[in-house]
């Protein structure tokens, strides 16, 4: 059975209703075969099947975090044990969120890492609109497709409808001066430029340890991590402007090495989408929200109290 014809016996069955029984008939296919014709539009995507909480599980914290913290929304996924397919069950939910909230001729300023990918690989939309998705961020060869805002803006693009922007310039260069001339160029200032007007920003909080991605891919080296932690850094948002656990910017000089927004662009962006599902980003993902910065926070039931948590326990104290 070609791809159209498995895609006609899954939109039969899955959205017109039809049973096993009635698709065997009109197929004049046995009815264990049109069960493994539909299993197999799943394993190629055709399909895709998603259990979804109930908003009550996760209610009372998105109240909390967003009461605490200031910001418009919560999107909170149940605990998973398995990494992967916790990532993927909040992509899922953020996923969804976008496909409410996207409208034609909306910018979204894209970021990169794993779990920003997964929500590309998560979006599932019946409606194509005029939309624009543009890198936020340089391109890196290392860390393949999940460390490239690049890839995650096509994806996105060819999902929910409208064109892709690329960034045409490394994520990371060596050297603060190349740093400067690449701004300067026509065609890098052109999309920077217009990832400043965006209407959402689609970004990952990163953690700061000698394991994670940024040193894995050459990025930054693990002395360098280490400097970075020394001066009190706890966490990045957009995979370089490193934060304290106050959300105030750590300064040093890895920012001035890397293409793309800052902080102070994320600012003018009405609704900055921050995502993280790791256990690992609690501190990360609370400096990130003490910056004032972020609008909709998409994070764990786990990682949520532990946010709650760690906030309280870090509030200062009045005299």
């Amino acid at each position: 059975m070609s791809t159209d014809e498995l895609t006609r016996l899954a939109t039969l069955y899955y959205v017109d209703g039809l049973t096993q029984d009635e698709l065997s008939k009109r197929f004049s296919i046995s009815r264990p075969t049109i069960g493994r014709m539909l299993k197999r539009a799943q394993r190629e995507g055709i399909v895709e099947i998603r259990v979804r909480h109930h908003p009550g599980d996760t209610r009372q914290l998105e109240h909390e975090l967003m009461t605490r913290f200031g910001i418009e929304r919560a999107i909170i996924s149940i605990n998973h044990n398995d990494q992967e397919s916790q990532r993927g069950l909040l992509a899922g939910l953020v996923a969804s969120h976008l496909d409410r909230i996207l409208a034609n001729d909306m910018i979204v300023a894209v970021g990169m890492g794993r779990n920003i990918s997964a929500v590309s690989e998560h979006a599932v939309s019946s409606m194509q609109r005029n939309l624009t998705f543009v890198c936020a961020i340089g391109g890196s060869y290392r860390g393949g497709e999940t460390m490239n805002s690049d890839h995650i803006c096509r994806r996105l693009a060819a999902r929910f409808g409208g064109e892709s922007e690329t960034l045409y310039a490394p994520a990371l260069v060596s050297d603060p001066q190349v740093r400067s001339s690449l701004l300067a160029n026509d065609t890098v200032k052109q999309t920077l430029d217009k990832a400043q007007r965006a209407h959402i920003a689609l970004i990952g909080i990163g953690d700061i340890n000698e394991d994670s991605n940024m040193v894995r891919m050459g990025w930054f080296s693990p002395q360098e991590i280490l400097d970075v932690k020394r001066m009190g850094a706890v966490g990045d948002m957009m995979g370089y402007d490193f934060i304290n656990m106050n959300g105030e910017p750590a300064q040093t000089s890895l920012q001035a090495r890397v293409i793309g927004l800052t902080l102070d662009d994320l600012r003018r962006i009405p609704n900055v989408i921050a995502v993280a599902s790791e256990n690992s980003k609690t501190t990360a993902v609370l400096g990130a929200l003490r910056t004032g910065v972020i609008n909709t926070l998409a994070t764990t039931e786990t990682m949520a109290q532990s946010i709650l948590t760690l906030e309280e326990a870090t509030r200062p104290r009045e005299k």
